[in-house]
């Protein structure tokens, strides 16, 4: 699909959606648990349908409804030999080693950008433990699996995905005797292990994080809850952008006390010269005094199209570093922004863990998504400061996240074509 977007102003308020992050280990820990679970405030993105997906085929009974959930848990049993994680990380990352607590054969797929995604650090603790896997030479799926994980110790990186972990936590807590996972450099993207702990603490499970150690107990259980999904800061960032490019949005339905990394959107605002004003529940961001800035992206790299694009406007130069994770998301995150960009008259120079951004004045033009959802929806905002009409080419890539990205673009008053 392709857009054609006419220049103009936004104006009005706006519900974020929930977030993906939790409603991913939302689905996954009632699934894991006996009894009836409602997950509630739940939007059917590809990724969320991929997880479950994945799920349903390791036993749990799924209803879905408008904007609800209601799962039966039960112990992991393989329902279907595959799982297609379509084109979600966090699927295929957090379920690879659930799957493994049956001893049975399973395949994981993917599709995309995903089937290049690393798995290495599963590869090496599966060699340790006596887990057999077979992939293609050139890629990391379609992945096949046989053997059953034990409890022990777990030495993994820290700067590497924090889904690799995340999945060991919803795992070791259903096997025979304790485990312990050391993690074995920096931490990375600990928010999201805060997300992942905050989880499975609602769901009755009891892990002791103490810095780089994570003591897990064996032979717990899961128990149903019901859980309504927060907003989503990682969302709440293309909205909040439109405010720092001049707009007028008021933003519902975040949780200030959330242990989402990408809440550090609100801080990074604040670094690029702008205000960030709560009434109630409600808040936005304020242009007060724009000044180039320097970020870190270590703890949240789905912020970075939405911050590349804001310091591509703003005068000066702003470094972005600690950033290269943001090349093995959906796309070379790093890479296709300066692309995008320099067609629209950004200027970028790119190194190997980030970019240093020249303001300037930007114009319309024809740009493409690279199969990325955040790029789509970061270029988008860019329509509310140019004078000249831009077309996103591929733009279906938000269906990954935020399938209803446009109609909320164009109730806003957003002037949109396909």
């Amino acid at each position: 699909m392709d857009v054609r977007i006419k220049p103009g102003k936004l104006k009005g308020n706006v519900i974020i959606p929930p977030s993906k992050s939790l409603a991913h280990r939302a689905i996954i820990a009632a699934s894991l648990a006996k009894g009836k679970s409602v997950i509630s405030n739940i939007q059917f993105s590809q990724d969320i349908k991929a997880t479950i997906a994945g799920m349903e085929a390791l036993g749990a009974k799924i209803t879905k409804y408008n904007d609800y959930l209601e799962i039966e848990g039960s112990d992991v049993k393989r329902v279907s030999n595959i799982i297609d994680a379509n084109e979600s990380g966090s699927t295929l990352r957090f379920l690879i080693p659930i799957a493994l607590v049956s001893h049975e054969k399973i395949t994981f797929a993917g599709h995309n950008r995903l089937v290049k995604r690393p798995l290495d650090i599963y590869y090496d603790l599966f060699d340790k433990q006596g887990i057999k896997y077979s992939h293609p030479e050139d890629s990391y799926l379609p992945l096949e699996l046989e053997g059953k994980l034990k409890s022990g110790v777990y030495e993994v990186r820290g700067d590497v995905s924090s889904q690799f972990i995340t999945g060991l936590l919803f795992t070791l807590p259903l096997l025979d005797g304790d485990s312990q996972i050391v993690i074995t450099t920096k931490l990375e993207s600990k928010g999201y292990i805060d997300l992942t702990l905050d989880i499975l603490s609602l769901f009755g499970i009891e892990i002791d994080f103490n810095e780089s150690i994570i003591n897990i107990k064996g032979n717990q259980e899961y128990k149903a809850t019901n859980y309504r999904v927060e907003g989503d800061f990682s969302q709440a960032a293309f909205f909040l952008l439109a405010n720092m490019l001049g707009n007028d949005i008021t933003l519902e339905g975040l949780n200030l006390n959330s242990y989402q990394g990408d809440k550090k959107i609100l801080s990074d605002i604040e670094a690029f010269g702008g205000r960030i004003e709560v009434q109630g529940n409600k808040l936005k961001a304020i242009p007060t005094s724009l000044r180039p800035a320097d970020i870190s992206f270590a703890q949240s790299p789905d912020l970075g199209p939405a911050l590349t694009v804001l310091a591509s406007t703003i005068l000066g130069k702003s470094r972005f570093y600690d950033a290269a994770r943001l090349r093995i998301k959906e796309c070379d995150r790093i890479t296709a922004m300066r692309l995008e960009l320099e067609k629209l008259g950004g200027i970028i120079e790119e190194f190997e863990s980030g970019m240093d951004i020249y303001g300037t004045t930007l114009h319309g033009g024809e740009v493409m998504s690279h199969n990325d959802h955040r790029v789509v929806m970061s270029l988008t905002m860019l329509s509310t400061i140019i004078n000249e009409d831009l077309v996103i080419k591929g733009a279906e890539a938000i269906n990954k996240s935020y399938p209803d990205f446009f109609e909320v673009f164009k109730s806003l008053g957003g002037n949109i074509c396909e």
